[in-house]
């Protein structure tokens, strides 16, 4: 059965996605693949495709990337070339506007209830790939304000079958890491998600989560004629079959803003020590 709208209770943990969302990681890659391109004499990517591969791993490697790009070299040889492109990138990550002010106010924060509102990251980036997006200190100091116990990365052991995004596994391990001596064990409900992707979005909703979807540009153009079925959850960007795990439209479980700057505390009941 889908989820439907309800009384929600406090919030109790807010967990972030990172790439695109937290940093501007997404335009270092679209900068990466374009210099590979041009190389090739290809045109640079558009925003349409762009936006059908963010967040998607392993996107460069797809039909969706290669049969755009008609490449006149192997995707082995391009998949080679790309990530030696974003390997000398990644050092050049910031954070993205208002999420240094945002997590630095929630890691002072309660909920309507006085208690502290946790902090957890979700995030399919592999820890190698972690390390160098950290380089920069603003980074760095950005992601210290989540204990590293609480930051979930791609390729951790504990996720089932290494199941990523669109599967919930990535946010539901974050809230097992977040309720791990808990004496009041923080349900699903009561955790608020930041996603900027479509598949992450899906995970969020998938794992029983509110969601607040800051979407790219690109995305928010190329998914605006079905905005309300990505904030449903219904993306259409996976089989996994669990249709209970899907929410309805309008439902009240998510929403949609252009950027961390216009996040709300005080609607979702956080208020700012």
């Amino acid at each position: 059965m889908a989820i439907r709208h309800g009384d929600f209770p406090a919030v109790r943990a807010c967990i972030f996605d990172m790439d695109g969302l937290l940093i501007n990681s997404e335009d270092i890659i679209t900068d990466s693949i374009n210099q590979v391109l041009a190389k090739y004499g290809r045109p640079a990517i558009t925003g349409s495709i762009r936006a059908q591969i963010m967040g998607v791993p392993d996107s460069t490697n797809n039909d969706i990337f290669h049969n755009w790009a008609q490449l006149p070299i192997p995707r082995e040889k391009f998949a080679h070339e790309y990530k030696e492109e974003i390997y000398r990138n990644f050092h050049n990550c910031k954070p993205m506007p208002g999420s240094e002010k945002l997590l630095s106010a929630l890691s002072r924060a309660r909920n309507v209830d006085g208690e502290p509102i946790l902090l957890g990251l979700a995030s399919s980036t592999k820890t190698e790939s972690y390390e160098l997006k950290v380089t920069q200190p603003e980074t760095k100091r950005l992601l210290d304000f989540i204990h590293p116990d609480r930051r979930i990365l791609g390729g951790d052991s504990r996720l089932c079958h290494g199941r990523g995004k669109p599967a919930p596994d990535t946010y539901m391990l974050a809230l097992q890491v977040l309720n791990s001596g808990s004496q009041k064990p923080i349900m699903p409900n009561e955790c608020l998600v930041f996603e900027d992707s479509v598949t992450g979005f899906e995970a969020g909703r998938r794992a029983g989560m509110r969601v607040i979807w800051v979407p790219h540009p690109d995305v928010a153009i190329e998914y605006d004629s079905r905005k309300e079925d990505i904030l449903a959850g219904r993306c259409g960007t996976s089989n996994l079959g669990e249709e209970r795990q899907l929410g309805e439209v309008n439902d009240g479980w998510a929403e949609c803003i252009s950027s961390l700057e216009a996040f709300d505390c005080e609607k979702y009941g956080i208020y700012i020590g």
